[in-house]
């Protein structure tokens, strides 16, 4: 670790995910559902937003392009900032990025009140002193009304697993190499931890949650190992201790990022229902809530200035909003889950999803309208709700956001599917105009659509993917076996493209992708 660093990890770099909670348009729903309301800049006005600790930068950049907002943002490691100013350039999104100390970037005197700050997989890693420096800068920027997203490792549920990251993190500081590859001393703690565990029966039996754990840290990506358990600073924390935290800003809890993630029927059984029902007071609900369900990491809204809607207010609230269904229908089961699965009604989700199977944009007061003799319009509201905390519905921009966008999402795009061609890109995501977010297409996938896009006749474009698999070295894959026998391994490729042709493409139509 560098002196900059200040303990966290900066030797390695992070890992190129996209998290679709800092798009603030996804703030709008769960708001509502919540009874809150949403920044009205958001939909309707160009704003301000800022993210803090952005990594490899992706999800600053899809939101840069995609959005109506201007976004600030640092990170202290040179190289992500390097990579998300490149990224920034190619789709000339005029976000300003920095390299910068949390200390150094709050200092500035060019930076304006925002109306969206979000913190996604900082706050648990870093020391107090950098957190009293980010709740100061909340203080003194984020809007009247502004939202902060903020996610960290919660208590209790990091109680029975922390063994195993402090004792990683003991072995790796102590034990490694410098003769090893940074990734090789990664994999020897991992291995020596696991050697730990089989001679600790009578802890592996108090805490069962350790060895599923260990086994998944296996299979992860070695760079995501450094950065979650290797800094020097992390503390889960309980929902009351972020709340003492971030009343000094002027914060309360508004809601969780996904609605499903505060929907009870997904939740609770009837007993927990019952008893969480029983509570008055919100913030005591949300602790309890975190024992009943075990939490270890949280995903939260918080706002400065919460303003509590009336019935009459909310109503007029979702009927402004446009949404898009942007899954196939086919595809969409009747079922929400979040800790439990339900069922979900289909004679009131199967009349909603007739109107938007289309896959264009409709307006909510026209869906109510539609429907006005059939369902009241709260039972819309919720259906909506579901759909998109399932993510299979999306709130869709303003046209002026989405024609500002259209150009910079096709740059960006038009990037991300050049470099697909080599097999060591890692970025494996696409932005929309429409929803100012980001969509996953697996590597073959842009293949297909890079084809298309070239001009490459349909009947073509698998000749086009299969020589590119082959460029890299590459197989296919079916059920976790690979494919060496190239016939196979094309006959899963055209069922693949087939797949592409007949559902991909309305869903990249859609969302204006393509």
């Amino acid at each position: 670790m560098s002196s900059w660093s200040e303990g966290y990890v900066s030797d390695i770099n992070y890992t190129f995910g996209y998290y679709s909670e800092l798009n603030p348009n996804n703030a709008v729903i769960p708001f509502l559902m919540a009874g809150l309301a949403p920044p009205e800049s958001i939909l309707t006005a160009q704003y301000n937003a800022c993210e803090l600790g952005f990594g490899q930068g992706v999800s600053l950049n899809a939101h840069a392009t995609a959005s109506y907002a201007k976004w600030y943002a640092t990170d202290f490691n040179p190289s992500h900032a390097n990579f998300a100013r490149h990224l920034s350039h190619i789709a000339n999104n005029g976000a300003l990025i920095a390299d910068q100390s949390f200390n150094e970037f709050c200092q500035r005197d060019d930076l304006p009140e925002f109306d969206f700050i979000g913190l996604h997989g900082i706050w648990s890693w870093i020391s107090d002193e950098n957190r009293t420096i980010l709740v100061d800068f909340i203080h003194r920027k984020l809007k009247v009304g502004g939202v902060l997203y903020i996610s960290y490792n919660t208590l209790p549920g990091w109680s029975a697993p922390s063994p195993l990251r402090h004792l990683l993190r003991e072995h790796h500081n102590t034990m490694t190499s410098t003769a090893n590859s940074h990734q090789q001393n990664i994999r020897d703690s991992v291995e020596f931890v696991e050697k730990v565990f089989a001679q600790s029966a009578s802890l592996t039996q108090s805490a069962p949650q350790l060895l599923p754990r260990l086994q998944n840290l296996k299979d992860r990506d070695l760079n995501y190992v450094a950065h979650e358990y290797l800094s020097k600073d992390w503390q889960p924390m309980y929902f009351a201790d972020m709340q003492k935290w971030l009343e000094s800003a002027k914060l309360t809890f508004a809601c969780s990022s996904n609605y499903l993630d505060d929907f009870n029927e997904t939740l609770y059984n009837q007993e927990q229902r019952e008893l969480m029902a029983s509570f008055s007071n919100p913030s005591f609900a949300q602790t309890v809530k975190d024992f009943i369900l075990n939490k270890q990491f949280r995903k939260d809204f918080w706002v400065k200035g919460a303003r509590h809607l009336t019935p009459y207010e909310k109503s007029e609230a979702w009927k402004k909003l446009r949404v898009l269904l942007h899954t196939p229908r086919l595809k969409i089961e009747m079922k929400a889950s979040s800790h439990l699965n339900v069922g979900l009604n289909e004679a009131l989700f199967n009349p909603v999803l007739d109107i938007l199977q289309d896959h264009k944009i409709h307006s909510v007061k026209d869906i109510v309208e539609t429907l006005k003799d059939r369902f009241n319009e709260i039972d819309i509201f919720n259906v909506l709700a579901i759909l998109a905390g399932k993510n299979n519905l999306a709130v869709v921009q303003s046209e002026q956001a989405i024609e500002q966008a259209r150009p910079r999402c096709a740059a960006f795009n038009r990037y991300i599917l050049e470099q697909s061609r080599s097999s060591v890109f890692s970025i494996n995501y696409l932005v929309s105009p429409i929803t100012g977010g980001a969509y996953h297409f697996d590597l073959v996938q842009r293949w297909f659509l890079l084809a298309h896009i070239e001009g490459v006749a349909k009947n073509k474009q698998v000749d086009f993917a299969w020589e590119l698999l082959k460029t890299n070295g590459l197989f296919m894959s079916k059920e976790g076996r690979t494919l060496h026998d190239d016939n196979e391994g094309k006959a899963m490729m055209k069922d693949l493209h087939k797949a592409f042709v007949e559902e991909q493409l309305l869903y990249l139509k859609c969302l204006a992708i393509l």
